[in-house]
């Protein structure tokens, strides 16, 4: 096939790798330096739609993959699929399901799925006046799209309350912050489940485990992810089992029921409360860095099965299977995630790559001078295919100890809930 990625992440290049892997015709837009190695790339930014939906229809793809979630949310599926393009990935109306906290919860309610309490709210003061009534901390939500960092969970009412209007007042992500759910806090550990759909039918790719704090030990700010590893003993087929009953089936269930155009990939961030599954949210793609781990971890094409759900003919018998182990260690700019600093050199790429079962992805880089430079905050997913966790784990270190990048810094635990025990 002739396929399009669309994004310039590590999500982006493990799925051009999985696709080039497979034999097809790989382009991306827009890509960055490590993907223009491996697929042809197009200077079209990822909110261009105008440009997305020309460079469509003068290339004529088989397959276009939208990678991050603020174009799927914009209605780019919709535009091309009215061209008679073949995407993988929801319409708007079902990229609501991430484009808005307060739609997705409502949905939930709706459909039985199981999940934590909330209250959605549109005026500061009355949500700062309801969390002090309740007199508990509360995990605190920005509606809107932040970039995976709009959300607080506070250890007290005070930081509900500052939480509410750094959001709400301060703007401190902007219009997204218009409107915050207060949200019930459950205590347990995260899993980022992946599962196709294509609107009525589902498929279990797999589960993962992010590490979103910046610092060994989950200390430090959010940020988008500093590493994943799947697959997750943790997680195992009875939390399988009740997870699908309770969050997956009603969810699907009721993506048929409101008519919700949906045939993409369902990330259902979960979280293992008191020994139950319980919904956190709703994405509708590929996690970043999860994605790493599933295409390490994917056995055969994985593009024939997302080509099935943008035909809205998923068979799950025919999904392509996950076997082994594989970790990804994000590598990350000085000062990210508060400042990223860019433009730093990147040495010992190709001597990274060299050690078995590795693969360099690359998220914000660039080429400057016939040299690979920081552009981002997340630089690299180095991501490590082993027999186990563990065998994955050293591969991944191993390589990561190769890099050279002035002020760099990542997590060395990644996965260690799993190697812990």
């Amino acid at each position: 096939m002739k396929v399009l990625i669309v994004g310039g992440g590590a999500r982006e290049h493990a799925l051009v790798r999985s696709a080039k892997s497979a034999g097809h015709a790989v382009h991306c837009a827009p890509g960055n330096a490590g993907i223009a190695r491996d697929a042809a790339t197009h200077t079209i930014k990822v909110d261009d739609l105008d440009g997305l939906e020309a460079l469509c229809e003068r290339e004529r793809f088989d397959l276009v993959v939208v990678g991050p979630e603020a174009p799927l949310v914009a209605g780019l599926a919709d535009r091309l699929r009215a061209r008679g393009v073949l995407v993988f990935g929801p319409g708007r109306d079902g990229a609501q399901l991430e484009g808005s906290k307060a739609f997705a919860k409502e949905f939930m309610a709706r459909h039985g799925v199981v999940t934590a309490g909330f209250r959605v709210f549109d005026d500061a003061d009355e949500a700062c006046a309801w969390a002090r009534a309740e007199g508990r901390p509360f995990v605190v939500k920005a509606d809107g799209l932040a970039a995976g960092k709009g959300v607080v969970v506070a250890a007290d009412v005070d930081e509900t309350v500052a939480a509410i209007r750094s959001m709400m007042v301060d703007r401190a992500f902007g219009a997204a912050g218009a409107r915050v759910l207060l949200e019930e806090r459950l205590r347990g550990p995260e899993v980022s489940l992946h599962v196709l759909c294509d609107g009525e039918r589902f498929a279990v790719l797999g589960v993962a485990q992010d590490h979103k704090r910046v610092g060994d030990g989950d200390t430090g700010p959010n940020t988008g992810g500093m590493g994943a590893y799947g697959p997750v003993p943790a997680f195992d087929e009875a939390l399988m089992a009740q997870a699908l009953a309770t969050i997956v089936e009603p969810t699907v269930r009721g993506l048929a029921a409101d008519k919700l155009a949906f045939r993409g990939v369902l990330f259902i961030g979960l979280m293992i409360h008191d020994g139950a599954p319980y919904a956190l949210e709703y994405n509708v793609r590929f996690g970043d860095p999860e994605c790493a781990v599933l295409a390490a971890r994917a056995r055969g094409d994985l593009f024939a099965s997302l080509v099935d759900v943008a035909k809205g003919s998923l068979d799950p018998a025919k999904v392509v299977r996950f076997e082994g182990a594989a970790i990804a260690v994000v590598v990350a700019s000085e000062r990210y995630p508060a400042d990223p600093v860019t433009g730093d050199v990147i040495e010992g790429l190709e001597d990274a790559a060299a050690v078995e079962g590795v693969d360099v992805l690359h998220a914000g880089t660039r080429e400057r001078d016939g040299r690979i430079v920081t552009a981002g905050g997340r630089v690299l997913a180095i991501t490590a295919r082993g027999d186990d966790l563990r065998d994955a784990k050293d591969r991944a270190y191993r390589a990561v100890e190769k890099l050279a990048i002035r002020g760099a810094h990542y997590r060395r635990d990644i996965a260690w809930r799993a190697l812990s025990t």
